[in-house]
């Protein structure tokens, strides 16, 4: 019942507000996992890759109904696919080095810097990159394993960096959902493999993958991911905006702390 309601969550913020499920899941997936016994040393790991792991559904939804209205240029999204694959493995080969103490830092310190971005409304500033096969290359890397060290989809990092790069919000949103399959695809799979002979794994894990939280987010999340979307047209999103910016920037100074 935990993660079907943490799972509806998840998916009502992500599409009234457009960013992903991850920001939510993270925290509360390991709140939970520590007050159901889970060793602490495997809290945060698992959080994060079963938060990767519901992405890759619901990626595959986004992306299609993207692709129906022409938004999804593919071009783009294949000069940045290898260098996210690499990147996102690279990413959970790095997590599973760190401390849970650490993660909860570096994931608090994220939040924080979310907040700030949602609650100010901040933008990119001028566009004015071009996006040539290096910048592709050093960005796709970079999103990928910092999404995958932090179990989100990377759209609070891809959309910025494509406006940067000339493309209306429109088009950097639509090709942000379609790289965050190959982030969560690549970043699960890292994250089964390094977690395949950890002891202490409670039952019905696959690798770092706790798959009751997995089955009940993913199917709660694709219900509440749609509504959230045709909510944006009728509830005043800039004051709940703020409204979620200070809740999550209360998350974050708790993981901090």
């Amino acid at each position: 019942m935990l993660y079907l309601i943490l799972g509806a969550a998840a998916g009502l913020f992500a599409g009234l507000f457009g960013i992903g499920g991850g920001i939510i899941l993270v925290p509360f997936l390991s709140w939970i996992y520590s007050s159901q016994g889970m060793t602490s040393n495997l809290v945060m790991l698992a959080a994060i890759a079963t938060s990767l792991a519901t992405i890759i559904p619901t990626s595959i939804s986004s992306v299609n109904t993207h692709h129906k209205h022409g938004a999804v240029k593919w071009d783009i999204v294949l000069k940045l696919a290898p260098a996210i694959l690499a990147g996102s493995l690279i990413g959970t080969v790095i997590a599973q080095q760190l401390e849970t103490r650490v993660l909860k830092m570096v994931f608090g310190v994220f939040l924080i810097l979310v907040s700030w971005q949602i609650g100010f409304q901040i933008k990119p500033a001028k566009q004015s990159w071009i996006l040539g096969n290096g910048l592709g290359a050093l960005a796709g890397a970079g999103i990928g394993a910092l999404s995958s060290l932090l179990g989100i989809g990377g759209g609070t990092l891809t959309v910025p960096f494509l406006m940067k790069c000339r493309q209306p919000i429109r088009n950097a949103v639509a090709i942000s959902s379609a790289c965050g399959f190959p982030i969560a695809v690549a970043g699960s799979i890292g994250y089964v493999i390094l977690g395949w002979n950890i002891p202490d794994r409670p039952a019905w894990s696959l690798g770092y993958i706790y798959g009751p939280a997995f089955i009940g987010i993913a199917l709660s999340s694709i219900v509440f991911a749609p509504l959230g979307a045709r909510l944006t047209h009728s509830l005043p999103t800039t004051r709940l905006k703020r409204l979620f910016a200070v809740f999550i920037f209360i998350v974050g100074c708790k993981l901090l702390l």
